[in-house]
């Protein structure tokens, strides 16, 4: 049975993590550009930038590990020491000075996304009462929405000008800061870059706030009943939990099946995730800040739909419809880009509303619910974790394949906007068929359905 009050305060503590998820990622996004200019970096550089970052490699290994160590050991033992590794990784890259440091800093604040991610999916799930699960599970999306918002309002404001656009109304404020740190004949890229520095600085404090308040959450009745369950018979190790795991064909089934359509969108996610303003600016033709303020509505956009498009209706509507009309909207918008042109100012804002309202009512919402519902609570973390894990290390590969694809100065961004088409297919087609009958019914009715007593 599910009693469960209050779950909306410990779900807003737990859902910064997807603000710093979302908000890392589109901050070395913000900012790559300036990075590009000041460490001197080729399009392969910014490749691996992606590779090992929040958005690809970097959180994949996070999540692998945090995904079992949170159904072994709690899910609060996760929140207890996983914001300090992300503010480490955070102050890293503040501080950076040379391509090194830069992947180190990328790579440190993934890996603590990562583990963080299947955690908080978990827990937002196992705290929900029944008819507000999905609710939840948005309002977590919402975070994930405002994080790139603001990080990309911020670069908006912060951005170093163009010769033909203006600079941000802050940035003399930023010019003011870097010379009073590095002084006087500091040069122009130094400078510049020192806007993306203040933006990863918000995050450290966005994440010390999180640290706070996530160490004072109670752990998962859930996770504690499962492990009432098994008794005082000794508790598998992290790597034989991951063979138990793969034991169970029911398990291999959803894993399938879900990291099919979280691998075919992450892909194209991915790109717009941490290239989106790089392509904005070399195959649109627009300056930093134009990219930013352009790509600030996109955010403003999902948040929204977000909020009135999923998390108030997903618990009272048919999860199949909605899943299609979502993911179909996004493979509109890539072809209006194909079929009329990135450079066609039109053809771009409208492009970036039609994926807005996609990635409002995106296929991450619905798998970040559906892979809470479909696993037992002694598998649900380490599932999630192990899927985590397979998408952020295919995107990884995506994203080094991507730049050469993508081309020097964006000449072959048609021919990689027809594979997001594909990719997004993909994901309509096996979502849409193989949509779980979770809605209305606790987690426990669903693991009966599901697994019977085999678990």
């Amino acid at each position: 049975m599910e009693h469960k009050k209050g779950s909306l305060k410990s779900t807003i503590a737990v859902s910064l993590t997807n603000y710093l998820d979302a908000g890392a990622i589109v901050a070395g996004a913000s900012g790559l550009t300036l990075w590009q200019n000041y460490l001197g970096l080729t399009e392969g550089n910014l490749g691996w930038l992606n590779a090992i970052s929040a958005n690809c490699f970097g959180a994949a290994i996070g999540a692998i590990i945090g995904g079992f160590l949170a159904d072994k050991y709690g899910r609060k033992t996760i929140y207890t020491y996983n914001m300090l590794v992300y503010m480490l990784g955070i102050a890293i890259i503040m501080f950076t000075v040379n391509f090194e440091m830069l992947l180190i800093g990328f790579l440190i604040t993934g890996i603590s996304v990562g583990a963080g991610v299947p955690a908080s999916w978990t827990y937002i799930s196992e705290n929900s009462e029944v008819n507000n699960r999905g609710r939840n599970m948005g309002i977590s999306q919402f975070a994930w929405g405002v994080g790139p918002t603001i990080i990309l309002l911020l670069g908006m404001l912060l951005a170093p000008g163009k010769a033909d656009a203006a600079a941000g109304v802050l940035f003399s404020y930023v010019e003011k800061i870097a010379t009073l740190f590095l002084g006087n004949d500091v040069s122009l890229e130094a400078v510049n870059v020192f806007s993306s520095r203040i933006i990863f600085g918000s995050l450290f404090i966005v994440a010390f706030i999180a640290w706070v308040l996530q160490r004072k959450l109670n752990e998962s009745k859930d996770w504690e009943d499962a492990q009432l369950a098994q008794g005082k018979e000794k508790q598998p190790s992290v790597f034989a939990s991951f063979g138990l795991l793969f034991k169970n064909k029911v398990n291999i089934r959803t894993m399938l099946f879900l990291a099919s359509i979280y691998v075919s969108w992450n892909m194209v996610a991915s790109v717009m995730g941490f290239f989106q303003q790089h392509i904005y600016e070399n195959a649109g033709g627009l300056s930093n800040g134009e990219a930013n303020m352009v790509s600030a509505v996109q955010w403003i956009v999902i948040i929204a739909v977000t909020y009135f498009g999923f998390a108030m209706i997903v618990d009272k509507v048919n999860q199949r419809l909605l899943y299609f009309i979502g993911t179909l909207i996004g493979i509109v918008a890539w072809c209006i880009l194909i079929f009329i042109g990135i450079k066609n100012y039109a053809a771009l804002w409208t492009f970036t509303i039609l994926w807005g309202i996609h990635a409002g009512i995106s296929v991450q919402a619905f798998y970040a619910l559906w892979a809470s519902e479909l696993f037992p609570a002694k598998y649900r973390a380490g599932a999630q974790g192990v899927m985590f894990f397979v998408v952020r290390a295919i995107a990884a590969i995506w994203g080094l394949g991507f730049v050469h694809i993508y081309g020097e100065n964006g000449e072959g961004f048609n021919t990689a906007a027809y594979i997001m088409v594909g990719l997004l297919l993909v994901a309509l087609i096996i979502g849409t068929i193989w949509t779980p009958n979770t809605r209305g019914k606790t987690l426990q009715q669903i693991t009966e359905e599901r697994y019977g007593d085999h678990i």
